[in-house]
């Protein structure tokens, strides 16, 4: 019978074979295995998968819960093995998602955001250059961090103004046409990285001092510094503003500008959604629920039909 190591490696190479990236899942379920084998258990119980998954640093009861999710998902796979197997039941640690609430960026903030990218060090490298063009990138096209993240060179067209999304989120790829302005913004950052690079060998677009693709934690950090360093804090709601966040500024300007401008926004909606890379246009409208000021610009438009159409 194979240990649960090489049980785990065939469930996430399987997984990862139907399509799935398990990027946390990929993290997190070594980590168990480990625990099992300190505790030197033959076999996955509630009771071990319940005490690991609430061994996270985090108190947050929804980290606890994607835990024990991700040890459900092992378990079923294990339990075609090992009879003996307990897959935890649902509801164990029941949590209720909350999605953080999106920051609303103003012009000027992004603005000073790239500003004080500039300052970053070490002076006179690459660094302060690539975080001042993500920023900027990030926050007139929508993208996903990772998505401009994983961007290479062959996947930037600065004089056709097409970005070339391949395998994004949920294995969908895209073409994601750039303002000429963003072109001309962008046209100055490969001609330093060269420089900065020497020869080394780089597909990603956007490097890091390393001559890497970026490291996702580091450019997290880095930008929550940023965020800092201009006078931006923590929310009521615990959260740190996020890059991510730009790309929900971005969904909500388009639809602003839709409603101001008289365009039918439940028309344009799939653009927006094919934009953006979404499974469904039911995740585009999630950011009309959460904008009041796309509320009110709605509820208008609503109360205008129904002045016209008594």
């Amino acid at each position: 019978m194979n240990t649960l190591r090489q049980s785990l490696e065939e469930y996430l190479d399987l997984r990862r074979r139907l399509g799935f990236k398990l990027r946390d899942p990929g993290q997190q379920l070594p980590h168990f295995v480990r625990f099992m084998e300190r505790r030197r258990a033959p076999y996955i119980t509630q009771a071990l998968a319940l005490e690991w998954a609430q061994q996270c640093s985090s108190t947050n009861p929804a980290h606890w819960a994607q835990r024990l999710r991700f040890v459900r998902g092992f378990a079923r796979h294990r339990s075609a093995t090992d009879p003996r197997t307990e897959i935890p039941v649902e509801g164990l640690l029941p949590h209720r998602f909350k999605r953080a609430r999106p920051y609303p960026y103003t012009e000027a903030e992004i603005r000073d955001l790239m500003r004080a990218a500039l300052t970053l060090p070490p002076r006179g490298s690459l660094r302060p250059w690539t975080y001042y063009n993500l920023i900027g990138l990030l926050s007139v096209s929508g993208l996903r961090f990772g998505e401009a993240c994983n961007l290479e060179l062959r996947d930037v067209d600065l004089q056709e103004g097409i970005l070339s999304i391949r395998s994004g989120k949920f294995g969908k790829s895209r073409l994601v046409p750039l303002h000429p302005s963003t072109c001309e913004q962008l046209a100055g950052y490969p001609a330093r990285r060269k420089r900065f690079l020497a020869g080394r060998p780089c597909t990603y677009f956007f490097t890091s001092l390393a001559g890497t693709r970026l490291p996702d934690a580091a450019t997290h950090k880095t930008f929550r510094a940023l965020t800092r360093s201009i006078g931006l804090g923590i929310s009521e709601d615990g959260y740190w503003p996020r890059m991510h966040d730009l790309r929900h500024r971005f969904a909500t300007q388009t639809l602003l500008r839709w409603y101001r401008s008289g365009t039918d926004p439940e028309r344009s909606l799939p653009i927006l959604s094919a934009y953006l890379g979404h499974a469904h246009p039911s995740d585009t409208y999630w950011y009309l629920s959460n904008n009041p000021e796309l509320m009110r610009e709605a509820m208008n438009r609503l109360e205008h039909r129904w002045e016209g159409h008594p």
